[in-house]
């Protein structure tokens, strides 16, 4: 009866299509009837490898038939330059029923009838940033169940052709493809679609898109989603406009749809950031002109007779602190009593951020029929590559069958080697960071001089400082050498991973995400760990500096201190990443795209086939998503550990969000094969990276507070050491300025010239002066400070760390409502599963089966029973 009903629908379809007259531009086989659900080409190139990649493609080709796949081939004649050969692959109705049931797939069984949630009394205000309720729910919400052939009865089958969306036929199609052999070569069982990409049998695989993104498909059978999500998720005109979920996961799947949520959440909770960032920041502004560090550091009367011991041996001359007047000033703005509470709050907003999006996922496990799906069921999967390279077999004490694995001995010298690798690409990043610091070093010196003894230079030697310019010089040069290694490291990162021969694919993204992840760590923030924990905290005092190698001299802090160059690294690196990654993600891949179809564009689509369409744009990936994630978690890390440093950074990263957003669905729509659709119900290992880096944002901005400011020496000097009632913080530049008298300079070190005759000079340290008994020591209040700060940074960490576990426990990771649903939900699919067995035993116990007995009636209704109380 099916097979009939099949048939009938082929020749009604049939009639419609003029084979004479149809469009290259369609999704369908010739007939116009078989939906074209893979594509795999590959160019006749006559060289010595011709005919084995000959004889590879016609075996994989028949075992694919023999798995019961359709095959349709265009001739290289038919394509747009001639050469290309084009290998159309279909899914029938009994190989997506069978393969269903092998993936778990849920389809659905009746629709939902659970009220929806009560309607915000927002959505009035909030209606400018909604999308068309077609948009936003393309498909009606269903009660699932995992697919099963001896139940075909119990599913909403209504039309075969389309029961499975084009997301999961591909993803069908794509397991086949990675599973299928091709044949035996020097004794080894060759199989699956990347081997034969790699070795350049096939030139591409991938799906297709079901339309031109910039306007519909001729076709009515066509659902033109992509056109869709062109229009109103992929243009930079919509960033106002909330993200159509459901059809990103419809039309992508579950993988990339759980990653635009994540990073649509991620923006929406950095708005509150933001907007806190910008207080503080405006904070500093309004109050610039009652620092009164600043104010005696301008005065010349102060600052002005107030001379600083050189900034480096023998070239550079002493010189006045009021000519770092405009920095000084400058500074205020990033440190001030804003800075703490910013810092305090960052700590409870990534929690926050971080339980909220639990509750979030929770949300889409749900609405997304996740629920249930257990990562191992597809993750565990063996990867097609262990399984072609593990020659040797046990048995699984679990399934009780013989399968390949890989011996202890050769894990262990892979790991060893992985291991020895990932710590030379370390070491060298600690190198590269070594390197900058001597150019800091040795350049210093000649800023100094240069800016002291130019004349042109003096209209903005106030502002450009040397310790500024030798910050902003190294920043730059930082940058890009971590862009080259990063480059380089990529590449080894995955050779690397690959010569693991991880187990599954789960295994394999884990041990690559943490390969990265370490190595980015450390390429991007050791720069900024340098200059907020090491920098100016090693110096020395004049007569005994400290040298690094015994050759340069280390550098010191500007008087204002070193939190303005810790804001400079961060804003230089942080800011030129961001740019550089939107011109790799945009710009890149659409020069590619249009220099591969310059020849096609000018053609008409029934001469430029969809199938050449798709193969000239560019590949996302298996590890496309890795990248994305990657560079978010990089962006969160400068945003939380060092955003004490510069309250502006969670705006800078909110911009760059909402840019970010745009670029990835423009990228995806319009310049990217089709990605093959994956399941996933988390963000997976990134979940626990994030958390980590939340932990250790707290240490570091309790440290940078603590060190890098001011703050304390200031909180110390007003509650212990200031003597005017009135202006409590007068006279807290000369305190905390010592006196270094010049005929104590060694001869090595002592400037050249002293044209004023001058007899004492300052420095900026907490010593006892040339004439007390205890001459350049350190003084009690140093030991006041730094006992202070300890102090400050123990409370501050339990503070902090008490709020957030307070925070977290009081948030659950699951909505109640959603709790609610998914045991209602759960309950109906069971009552609904388990009525249909009961009418399938009926039907047996009337036909006179005599293997229904009516004990199995009985306890089939009392299963039912059963379930009905739990």
């Amino acid at each position: 009866q099916q097979s009939g009903r099949r048939y009938k629908l082929f020749l009604k379809r049939r009639l419609r299509i003029d084979k004479r007259h149809q469009s290259k531009d369609s999704i369908f086989f010739r007939d116009g009837v078989r939906r074209i659900d893979f594509v795999l080409s590959y160019v006749d190139d006559l060289n010595k490898e011709w005919e084995k990649k000959l004889e590879r493609r016609k075996e994989f080709e028949s075992n694919l038939q023999k798995a019961g796949l359709e095959l349709e081939t265009e001739d290289k004649k038919e394509s747009e330059n001639g050469k290309i050969y084009f290998v159309k692959i279909h899914a029938p109705w009994e190989v997506l029923i069978t393969y269903a049931e092998v993936l778990n797939i849920k389809v659905p069984i009746k629709e939902n009838d659970i009220p929806s949630t009560v309607e915000n009394p927002l959505d009035c205000v909030l209606a400018p940033l909604r999308l068309p309720d077609k948009v936003m729910h393309p498909e009606p919400d269903y009660f699932t169940a995992p697919f099963s052939k001896e139940k075909q009865e119990l599913y909403l089958i209504n039309d075969e052709s389309t029961f499975f969306s084009p997301s999961m036929r591909n993803r069908i199609v794509n397991y086949i493809l990675t599973r299928c052999p091709y044949g035996t070569e020097e004794g080894k069982k060759k199989f699956g679609i990347k081997r034969l990409l790699n070795n350049g049998t096939y030139s591409a695989a991938y799906p297709l898109h079901d339309c031109q993104y910039w306007k519909k498909a001729n076709d009515p059978n066509c659902d033109n989603e992509r056109y869709t999500l062109y229009m109103e998720w992929a243009r930079f005109l919509r960033f106002y406009k909330e993200q159509p979920l459901d059809l990103i996961r419809k039309y992508y799947g579950e993988k990339i749809g759980i990653y635009f949520a994540w990073l649509g959440f991620y923006t929406e909770m950095l708005f509150l950031a933001a907007v806190v960032g910008l207080m503080c920041f405006f904070y500093g502004l309004f109050t610039m002109d009652e620092n009164m560090s600043s104010k005696e550091i301008c005065d010349p009367a102060i600052g002005g007779e107030i001379i600083m011991c050189p900034l480096c041996d023998r070239e550079c001359e002493y010189w006045r602190l009021n000519t770092t007047c405009e920095s000084s000033e400058y500074s205020h703005l990033f440190d001030n009593v804003a800075t703490l509470f910013f810092a305090i709050f960052m700590g409870i907003w990534v929690t926050l951020f971080l339980e909220f999006w639990k509750r979030r996922q929770a949300r889409l496990k749900y609405e997304w029929d996740l629920v249930d799906f257990e990562e191992e069921q597809q993750q565990l999967q063996l990867r097609p590559e262990y399984e072609a390279k593990c020659t040797q077999k046990k048995k699984n004490p679990v399934t009780q069958e013989m399968e390949p694995y890989l011996p202890i001995t050769s894990q262990a010298v892979r790991f060893c080697i992985s291991g020895t690798t990932v710590l030379f690409w370390v070491s060298l990043i600690i190198a590269s960071m070594i390197a900058v610091i001597v150019y800091r070093l040795a350049v210093y010196a000649a800023f100094a001089s240069l800016m002291e003894n130019t004349q042109t230079l003096q209209p903005i030697s106030g502002l450009l400082t040397p310790q500024l310019a030798t910050s902003v010089t190294a920043s730059c040069l930082n940058f890009v050498i971590i862009m080259i290694l990063n480059f380089l490291y990529e590449r080894i990162a995955i050779w690397i991973t690959d010569m693991e021969i991880p187990r599954t694919h789960m295994e394999y993204e884990n041990r690559l995400t943490m390969k990265m992840f370490l190595f980015q760590f450390v390429n991007y923030y050791s720069s900024c760990f340098y200059v907020a924990f090491f920098k100016g905290k090693f110096v020395g005092y004049p007569g005994a500096y400290t040298y690094m190698f015994n050759r340069w001299r280390n550098e010191e802090c500007d008087p204002a201190g070193c939190l303005i160059e810790l804001t400079t690294q961060l804003t230089i690196v942080m800011a030129g990443k961001q740019i550089w990654g939107n011109i790799q993600e945009a710009i890149v891949p659409w020069i590619c795209n249009w220099w591969g179809r310059r020849k096609a564009r000018n053609n008409p689509e029934n001469l430029y086939s969809r199938w050449e369409q798709d193969h000239d744009l560019q590949t996302f990936g298996a590890l496309g998503l890795f990248y994305e994630y990657l560079e978010m978690v990089i962006q969160f890390g400068f945003i939380t550990l060092f955003v004490a440093s510069f309250p502006l950074a969670p705006l800078l990263a909110l911009m760059n969000n909402i840019l970010e957003i745009r670029v990835d669905s423009w990228k995806l729509t319009t310049q990217y094969r089709r990605p093959v659709a994956a399941k996933a119900h988390s963000i997976g290992v990134w979940q626990e990276i994030l958390n980590g880096m939340a932990i250790l944002s707290v240490v570091t901005n309790a440290f940078i507070v603590a060190f890098t400011s001011d703050m304390i020496p200031r909180l110390v000097f007003y509650y212990a050491y200031s003597q005017n009632d009135d202006s409590p913080m007068s006279g807290y530049i000369n305190n905390s300025l010592s006196v270094f008298q010049i005929s104590d300079f060694p001869d090595r070190t002592k400037p050249k010239l002293n044209p004023e005759n001058f007899v004492i000079c300052r420095y900026r340290d907490y010593r006892y002066p040339p004439d007390h008994e205890r001459r350049y020591l350190h003084t009690m209040q140093f030991w006041h400070i730094l006992a202070a700060k300890l102090a400050f940074i123990i409370i501050m960490e339990h503070v902090v760390f008490i709020v957030k576990f307070f925070v977290a426990w009081m948030i659950p990771d699951v909505p109640a409502d959603v709790k609610a649903k998914i045991k209602r939900e759960k309950y109906l699919t069971q009552k609904i599963l388990h009525e249909y067995e009961l009418e399938k035993l009926k039907e047996r116990l009337c036909q006179g089966d005599k293997r229904a007995t009516e004990k199995e009636f009985i306890a089939t209704e009392g299963r039912m029973e059963l379930s009905r109380a739990m």
